[in-house]
């Protein structure tokens, strides 16, 4: 099957978008996910395609970034796929074993596909977003605290 030029250009320009939301979706605190859903989609009807379930996921690296790869261990993930009444299908998925977490961003990622609830979807991932960059920069600075330089010096007296 063969996707016109024109729905290919709008899934081509709503990916990073939709990775931007589902990436902040999977950082969010579940209690910001239940006041937003409470506050601006409280009625939406909603049925499970997929879970919410949790399993397990292998994670490989590499040694300094260019070494032979290795099975470094397993993480938790959760993960759940919600319709809406309308019939819009929304993913969610995250680290760790919270079930609800994964139901409550799959539905959100379906509203967020809605034209009336986008703009808000959109003031949520931005409010999540900004949360998330004060978090890290706050961790960042404590970090640089403890940073310690050592040198080397080196006397041509000896």
């Amino acid at each position: 099957m063969t996707q016109s030029p024109a729905s290919s250009d709008t899934d081509t320009q709503a990916a990073p978008q939709r990775k931007r939301r589902m990436d902040a979706l999977a950082r969010a605190r579940r209690g910001e996910l239940e006041h937003f859903l409470a506050e601006h989609a409280g009625d939406v009807g909603v049925s499970p395609v997929r879970g919410p379930e949790t399993g397990l996921v292998m994670v490989r690296g590499k040694i300094g970034g260019g070494g032979s790869p290795f099975n470094l261990g397993e993480v938790s993930v959760s993960r759940a796929s919600m319709r809406l009444s309308t019939g819009e299908i929304g993913h969610g998925q995250l680290l760790g074993g919270d079930k609800a977490h994964a139901r409550l961003a799959a539905i959100i990622d379906a509203i967020a596909q809605r034209a009336e609830f986008s703009a808000a979807v959109d003031g949520l991932v931005a409010s999540i977003e900004a949360r998330v960059a004060d978090e890290d920069a706050a961790l960042a600075a404590e970090t640089a605290a403890t940073k310690v330089d050592f040198f080397t010096l080196v006397r041509g007296e000896d």
